[in-house]
């Protein structure tokens, strides 16, 4: 198959602007010291509109990558530690961090594209620089630990995505080197922990371990600039599986999230807002939700785990930022007291009880008409009745016709 001159010219461009993909090595410094230390290939798959159609871009991080001294920082008199990364004609990749002490994580995954460069974004109807942004993205370690996943792993960064895979990274870094001691993450465990398959292994589920009852309903609400923007009403039960040190093996654990140890926090957006719940310092949980201006309709498009509860081997990270769970029309709650389970990925899921929630247009501090999941369920069903009456409708005809035409033809038979 040959390809278009058009595509052909478009991935020489490419080549010769962003050049080969292989790891970078990136290092933000402050005197002879190093306070974030990065290793780690990257690729971002970047929406664009021409004045025709809508093309999507496949752009990968360069060996010439650069760090960017102006942008990044060790932080310090309340400045987050930053690493912004420069390549190409104005393009930029940035992480930056925040710690409770114990933990450090990447607090912000951040995006810059600039439009006006003909050779990535050719026929572009607009030439601005795009900058976008994602919180909590399920990257963390322990302090004085190295950040390892080999794996590639994807994270939604406003409508682009954003590809890490061969990455080792560190902040709040007490020597000037990576350290010995990883925290590796989950796509890595399930390599390195699987048994070798063979014709006859079978390996068996972690068994399910005994219900903690159901959980208490909280009240969460965001604000901006003072006034509630996001309001939630739930109990929550989250169902994880993970590695614990002192049995070297893999647990299931079912376990409510008590309100009264929760402190919510988050952002409202224009069409994105976020919900991050974090229990005792060890368990943080992040809620996004995505409204599409067209249809007018909101849903949970991702959901986050983080925690480091005592005897993990190491600290637990699942999330999805690709779902469509609890969805309502603007300016509508969304209402669910039956149980609801959400699944996110083979490691973790949450099990919602008695759940309102309102993520945009909340006015007054209080919720809307609720659009109820149990209404949503029957009018799926609605059309499901109606059509299958139709097909049965349609086949009583076709059976009296036959049956008439058959009698029809018996009536003139030849003497």
């Amino acid at each position: 198959m040959k390809l278009s001159g058009h595509f052909s010219a478009l991935i020489i461009s490419w080549i010769a602007v962003l050049g080969c993909t292989q790891a970078v090595t990136l290092e933000v410094r402050e005197g002879n010291s190093t306070c974030i230390k990065a290793e780690l290939s990257a690729s971002m798959s970047i929406p664009y509109n021409t004045s025709s159609s809508t093309r999507t871009v496949q752009v990968f991080l360069p060996n010439s990558t650069t760090v960017d001294a102006s942008s990044s920082s060790c932080g310090g008199d309340g400045r987050d530690p930053w690493l912004v990364a420069v390549f190409g004609d104005g393009h930029a990749l940035g992480l930056s961090f925040s710690t409770n002490g114990s933990l450090y994580s990447v607090a912000n995954l951040m995006l810059q594209y600039n439009l006006s460069d003909a050779s990535v974004f050719p026929q572009a109807n607009r030439s601005d620089v795009v900058t976008v942004v994602s919180t909590s993205v399920g990257i963390w370690a322990n302090i004085n630990t190295t950040y390892r996943c080999l794996h590639s792993s994807s994270f939604r960064v406003g409508g682009s995505t954003v590809t890490f895979s061969n990455m080792r990274l560190e902040a709040y870094m007490p020597r000037n080197d990576l350290s010995p001691n990883e925290s590796i993450c989950v796509a890595d465990q399930g390599t390195t922990l699987a048994p070798p398959t063979t014709a006859s292994t079978t390996v068996a589920p972690p068994p399910t371990p005994p219900s903690p009852g159901t959980p208490d309903r909280g009240a969460y609400s965001v604000k901006n600039n003072g006034t509630v923007c996001l309001l939630a009403q739930m109990g929550l039960q989250l169902n994880v599986s993970y590695s614990v040190q002192s049995q070297n093996k893999t647990i299931r654990e079912i376990m409510n999230l008590n309100p009264n140890l929760t402190i919510a926090s988050g952002s409202c957006g224009a069409s994105s807002a976020t919900l991050v719940l974090t229990q005792e310092q060890t368990t943080t949980l992040t809620f996004t939700f995505t409204l599409n201006s067209t249809s007018k309709k909101y849903h949970l498009s991702g959901l986050t785990l983080l925690a480091n509860w005592s005897d993990m081997t190491a600290p637990f990270s699942a999330g999805s930022s690709s779902l469509d769970y609890l969805q309502s029309s603007l300016g509508h709650s969304y209402m669910c007291n039956t149980v609801q389970m959400l699944v996110v990925g083979p490691t973790f899921s949450l099990n919602t009880f008695r759940l309102q929630v309102q993520p945009f247009d909340v006015t007054a501090g209080k919720f809307a008409t609720a659009e109820d999941c149990q209404m949503v369920g029957d009018q799926m069903i609605i059309p499901i009745v109606v059509g299958a009456a139709l097909a049965g409708l349609v086949l009583i005809v076709l059976i009296a016709y036959l049956i008439g035409r058959k009698r029809s033809h018996a009536g003139y038979q030849t003497i």
